[in-house]
C-alpha cells in the first residue's frame, strides 16, 4: 500500500480510497503497535519545527522510534527556513541525509517550496493555512466511535483556522457533512471553501458556513471546537475573546446535538474559553482519543509515504 503523491502537504491531494487505505492501516497499527516495529529500520527523518509543539513532536518522534527509525529534531534556531539559507538549499542538503521530513512552520508556501525542492517525502506537520495530520486523525477517531463516515454530520464551532481548512477537505473527500459556525470576518479561506463545497456536492453531502453556533450543532453527531487565538495571532487575543464568546461550547449548546454526540478538540484547549471543563472531561469527550490517534495515523502515513512494509 502506498500513496500516489510522494508528500502529504495538503489533504486536498488525497483521493477517497487513499484515505480509506490510510485508515485501514492506522487501525491495524493501533490494534498491534509492535507489528511494524522494524519497518523503517535505518530510516532517518528530519523534524523541522519552527513552531513549538507537544502532540506533533511527541507523536512523530515516538512513531518513528517504534517503526525502527531515527528522528532528528531541528528547531527554529537550527534551520530558520528562508532566512539562514534558501529553502531550496536547505531541502537539497536534507534530501542527501534523510529519508523523509516533517515540517511544522508558519508559512504554507514554505512547506510547498521545501516539498517541491527535494526528492524525499515531506509531511506537513502544521502551517498557518493547513493541519492535514490533525484532520485525518479527527476523521479516523470519528469513524472509530461512530462507524461509516458517509452518514455522519460534524459541527465546527469557532475560528476559520488551519484545522477547519483541512477538516473541510477531509470531510468533503469522505462524505462527511460539515456545518461550521464561524463569526463574520473569521471565515475560512475562500478557495478552500469553494473546492470543499464542490467535492462534497459530488458525493451528495455538503459543507456549509453559518453564523450561529446552535444552527451548526443542531442534530450533529460530533461537535468540534478549537482555541479562539492560534499561534502567531496572540496580539488579537483580547478582541477575539469578545467576538468568539457567543461561540463558546458548553453543556447547553451540546444538548442541541444528537443524544449520543461526541465532543472533539484538537488541543491544546483554553479551558473556560472555547469550551467548559464539564465538556472536555465528559464521558462523550474524545479529545484524548484524538491525541492518541495522532501517533497511530502518523505511523501509517510514514509507512505509506516511505513505501515500506512489515519486516517480521
Amino acid at each position: 500500500m502506498t500513496l500516489k503523491s510522494k508528500d502529504l502537504v495538503s489533504v486536498e491531494q488525497l483521493e477517497e480510497r487513499e484515505i480509506e487505505r490510510l485508515f485501514m492501516l492506522t487501525g491495524k497499527i493501533k490494534r498491534n503497535r509492535r507489528l511494524y516495529r522494524r519497518a523503517l529500520d535505518g530510516a532517518v527523518l528530519a523534524l523541522i519545527f519552527e513552531k513549538p509543539s507537544l502532540r506533533t513532536r511527541f507523536t512523530f518522534e515516538t512513531g518513528i522510534y517504534e517503526l525502527g527509525g531515527t528522528g532528528i529534531y531541528l528547531g527554529r534556531d537550527e534551520i530558520r527556513l528562508g532566512t539562514r539559507e534558501t529553502i531550496y538549499d536547505a531541502a537539497k542538503n536534507i534530501e542527501r541525509w534523510a529519508h523523509g521530513a516533517v515540517i511544522r512552520t508558519f508559512s504554507h508556501r514554505n512547506v510547498q517550496a521545501f516539498a517541491s525542492s527535494c526528492r524525499i517525502p515531506v509531511i506537513n506537520g502544521l502551517d498557518d493555512l493547513l493541519h492535514p495530520c490533525q484532520a485525518l486523525t479527527d476523521l479516523f477517531t470519528l469513524k472509530e466511535r461512530k462507524g461509516p463516515l458517509k452518514r455522519l454530520t460534524v459541527a465546527w464551532v469557532g475560528d476559520g483556522n488551519n484545522v477547519l481548512h483541512s477538516l473541510m477537505w477531509a470531510s468533503a473527500k469522505t462524505g462527511v457533512t460539515l456545518k461550521a459556525a464561524v463569526p463574520e470576518g473569521y471565515e475560512p479561506d475562500p478557495y478552500i471553501s469553494e473546492t470543499a463545497t464542490g467535492y462534497a456536492a459530488a458525493r451528495g453531502t455538503s459543507i456549509s458556513i453559518v453564523r450561529e453556533a446552535g444552527l451548526a450543532v443542531e442534530g450533529a453527531d460530533a461537535v468540534y471546537t478549537d482555541v479562539w487565538t492560534s499561534m502567531g495571532k496572540e496580539a488579537e487575543a483580547e478582541v477575539r475573546r469578545g467576538v468568539f464568546f457567543p461561540f463558546r461550547v458548553d453543556a447547553g449548546l451540546m444538548r442541541r446535538a444528537k443524544p449520543d454526540a461526541i465532543f472533539m478538540h484538537c488541543l491544546p484547549a483554553h479551558r473556560g474559553e472555547e469550551v467548559t471543563d464539564e465538556l472536555i472531561d465528559a464521558p462523550y469527550s474524545v479529545v484524548f482519543d484524538q491525541a492518541e490517534n495522532r501517533l497511530h495515523l502518523q505511523k501509517a502515513l510514514l509507512l505509506l509515504l516511505l513505501k515500506k512494509g512489515p519486516k517480521e
